[in-house]
C-alpha cells in the first residue's frame, strides 16, 4: 500500500489520542481537587449550589449549605473547590480587596447632587461648529427683532425681522422632525 492512502488515517488516530489524553488529564486535576478537599472548605456543585464542606468519605461529602441544612452529595458532585477569598465573596459578599480608607462609591445619584449643587459648571470655552452657528443666528434674529420701523399710513410696528427674507433653516440632525 501506498504511505498517501494511510496517512488521513495515522493523522485522525494522532487526533484521537491528543483528545483522550487531554480529557484524562482534567479527569485527573477533577479528581485531585475533589481528594483534597477538607472540612471547612467552601465548594460549588455541579448543580451550581455553594456550600460548605462538613466532612468527607471515601464517596461522598456531606455539605452544610446553612443553618440546619446538611446535605450528602457523591464526590463527583463538586463542581469546585473555592479559596476562602473567592466562597466569602460569593456568599457573604466579603470583599478583601477594599481598601478601608477609599472612597465609597453610594448606590444612588441622589447623595451626589447635594455635593454637586456647591461647585459651578465649568466652562472650557470649547463649542461644538452646529453650536456656534446657532449662537450667531440667535444673535442675529435677535438684532434684527430689536430694530423697528413705523409704518408710513398707520401707528402699527413692523418688524424687520419679518419683512427680511427669511434666514436659511437650521439644518436638521438625527431626531429632528418637522412635526409639530
Amino acid at each position: 500500500m501506498n504511505v498517501y492512502t494511510l496517512l488521513p488515517f495515522i493523522v485522525l488516530i494522532a487526533v484521537m489520542f491528543l483528545m483522550t489524553r487531554s480529557a484524562k488529564k482534567k479527569q485527573q486535576q477533577a479528581a485531585n481537587m475533589r481528594n483534597e478537599m477538607q472540612p471547612g472548605s467552601g465548594v460549588r456543585t455541579i448543580g451550581g449550589m455553594y456550600a460548605t464542606v462538613k466532612e468527607v468519605t471515601e464517596d461522598t461529602v456531606l455539605l452544610d449549605a446553612g443553618p440546619g441544612v446538611e446535605l450528602i452529595f457523591a464526590k463527583n458532585a463538586i463542581g469546585a473547590v473555592l479559596s476562602d477569598d473567592e466562597y466569602n465573596r460569593i456568599i457573604h459578599g466579603i470583599e478583601h480587596d477594599l481598601k478601608p480608607d477609599s472612597e465609597i462609591v453610594p448606590d444612588d445619584a441622589s447623595s451626589l447632587t447635594a455635593a454637586d449643587a456647591e461647585h459651578k459648571a465649568v466652562d472650557f470655552g470649547k463649542k461644538d461648529a452646529a453650536e456656534e452657528t446657532a449662537v450667531a443666528e440667535d444673535k442675529t434674529l435677535a438684532d434684527k427683532a430689536e430694530t423697528v420701523e413705523p409704518a408710513a399710513k398707520d401707528d402699527t410696528v413692523v418688524n424687520k425681522a419679518e419683512t427680511a427674507e427669511p434666514a436659511e433653516a437650521p439644518k436638521k440632525t438625527d431626531g429632528d422632525t418637522d412635526a409639530k
